[in-house]
């Protein structure tokens, strides 16, 4: 009885492998750089005065959340946008 992976099969194989692994590479190197510092606020700068309303429309602003070390702001994209 033949084995059930024979060297062409195993070639094959490996070959599909490294032309997929390749495929990949290619599109991460074409995809282009993204410079974060351009993007908003980075952390650590002061975030200017704001009034936004939170998930149940109530009006926050910077003073009202500000707590006696500060604030972290963490932004969500919710899976309804």
């Amino acid at each position: 009885m033949k084995p059930l992976f024979t060297r062409k099969l195993i070639h094959l194989a490996i070959a599909v492998i490294v032309l997929a692994a390749v495929h990949m590479n290619a599109q991460q190197q074409a995809r282009a750089k993204i410079d974060v510092s351009k993007l908003g606020p980075q952390v650590g700068d002061k975030v200017p005065d704001f009034s936004l309303p939170d998930q149940t429309g109530t009006v926050k602003t910077l003073q009202s959340i500000m707590g006696p070390k500060g604030a972290m702001l963490l932004f969500i994209r919710s899976a309804d946008w």
